[in-house]
C-alpha cells in the first residue's frame, strides 16, 4: 500500500544489504536531553509493506525516517520491530508479541509503549488484546481500524482471472522487502490475500469484535483513553498531495475512493483512524508523511512529524509511562 516507499527502498537495496538480522532493532544515539525519556521502552511497528531499514546504516532508507534516532537523542529507549510485510493482522500481531516479550527480557521492564502506523495500528491492538499485562500504552497513527475501501476494491480481484498474477506480484514484493533488509525472503510468511482481507470493511469489523479495546462506541468518536490500565492515543493526517516533489502522488487517486476524496490521507479516512484519545485528526499529511516519508518531504507549513513524535513521547513520559 506504500508503493512510493517500495520503489525508493528497493532501489537502495539493489546495491546494499542491511547489516541487521534481528527481528527487533534498538535504535541508539548519544542522549543530549531527557525530554522523551519514558518509563517504558517505546516500540514501533510498521504498516503493510513496511520494514525497519533497507540498505546499510550509511546508505539506506528507514521506514520511520529520522524519527527514532531523534527520540533516542532525547533520552527514549527506542525499538523498531519487523513483521510480515503482507499478512493478516493476527499473524503480524503474534510476530510482534514475540518481539515485545524479547524486548522486555532484554530491558528488564514489565511493559512497553507500542506505536503502530497504518496496518501497525490494528497489529499493536492484538498484543494488548492477548497480553494486556505487557502494554503500557497504544498509539495508532493512521490505523484503518474500521477498514479501508481501498482494500475492498483490491480484493474485488479475488476469484477473477487477475487474482493469481496480482497475488503473485504482491507476494513477490513482500519477499523483496524482506530480502532488502538482508534477510532470507522466506523467513517470514507472506500472504497478500490475508493482509488485504484484514483491512476490508468486513474484515475489520470481524477483528474489532474480537479486539475491541480502545475503539469508539459510535462512528467517528473517540474511544476510551484508558482501558484495562492501557492508555490509548491516535493521530492522523488528511492531506493527499502535499509536496509536488514527493513520490506519493498516487495517493490522490486512492483518496477519491474514500468518501469521494474527503477527510482522508490517501488510504485511511479520518474516522477510520479514530482510536482512544485523539491527539489530532487533521494534520496536513498524507499516508507517507505520517512516518516522515519520502525522505522528509511534506507540505510547506505542515508540522514536522519528527517533532510530533518527540512531543508524544514527552506526553507518555508525563503520564508516567
Amino acid at each position: 500500500m506504500k508503493y512510493g516507499i517500495f520503489i525508493t527502498a528497493l532501489l537502495a537495496a539493489s546495491c546494499f544489504t542491511s547489516v541487521s538480522a534481528s527481528q527487533a532493532t534498538q535504535v541508539t544515539a548519544k542522549a543530549t536531553s531527557s525530554y522523551a525519556k519514558t518509563k517504558y521502552p517505546v516500540v514501533f511497528n510498521h504498516g503493510m509493506g513496511g520494514f525497519i531499514t533497507v540498505g546499510t546504516d550509511s546508505f539506506g532508507l528507514d521506514y520511520w525516517y529520522q524519527i527514532l534516532p531523534d527520540l533516542a537523542r532525547n533520552g527514549a529507549n527506542v525499538w523498531a520491530t519487523r513483521v510480515s510485510p503482507f499478512n493478516s493482522t493476527e499473524v503480524r500481531g503474534e510476530q510482534l508479541l514475540q518481539q515485545v516479550l524479547e524486548i522486555r527480557a532484554i530491558t528488564g521492564t514489565e511493559k512497553v509503549n507500542l506505536i503502530g502506523h497504518s496496518h501497525g495500528g490494528p497489529t499493536i491492538r492484538y498484543v494488548a488484546g492477548v497480553r494486556p499485562d505487557v502494554v503500557a500504552s497504544l498509539t495508532s497513527v493512521a490505523g484503518p481500524h474500521q477498514g479501508s475501501p481501498v482494500a475492498d476494491l483490491i480484493l474485488k480481484a479475488e476469484g477473477t482471472p487477475i487474482e493469481g498474477p496480482l497475488v503473485g506480484a504482491v507476494n513477490f514484493v513482500s519477499k523483496a522487502i524482506t530480502w532488502a533488509q538482508g534477510l532470507d525472503p522466506n523467513s517470514y510468511p507472506h500472504d497478500s490475500l490475508a493482509g488485504g482481507s484484514s483491512l476490508t470493511l468486513a474484515g475489520s469489523a470481524k477483528y474489532n469484535a474480537a479486539f475491541p479495546l480502545g475503539l469508539p462506541k459510535s462512528n467517528c468518536a473517540d474511544g476510551n483513553s484508558v482501558e484495562k490500565g492501557i492508555y490509548n492515543y491516535s493521530f492522523t493526517g488528511v492531506g493527499q498531495i502535499t509536496n509536488i516533489l514527493d513520490l506519493d502522488s498516487a495517493l490522490k487517486v486512492t483518496a477519491l475512493l474514500i468518501d469521494g476524496g474527503k477527510d482522508n490521507d490517501g488510504l485511511v479516512s479520518r474516522c477510520s483512524a479514530k482510536f482512544g484519545k485523539t491527539i489530532r485528526d487533521n494534520y496536513n499529511w498524507n499516508h507517507l508523511d505520517e512516518v516522515n516519508q519520502v525522505l522528509g518531504l511534506k507540505a510547506l507549513f505542515a508540522p514536522d512529524p519528527v517533532d510530533v513524535y518527540r512531543q508524544h513521547a514527552n506526553r507518555l513520559k508525563l503520564q508516567g509511562l
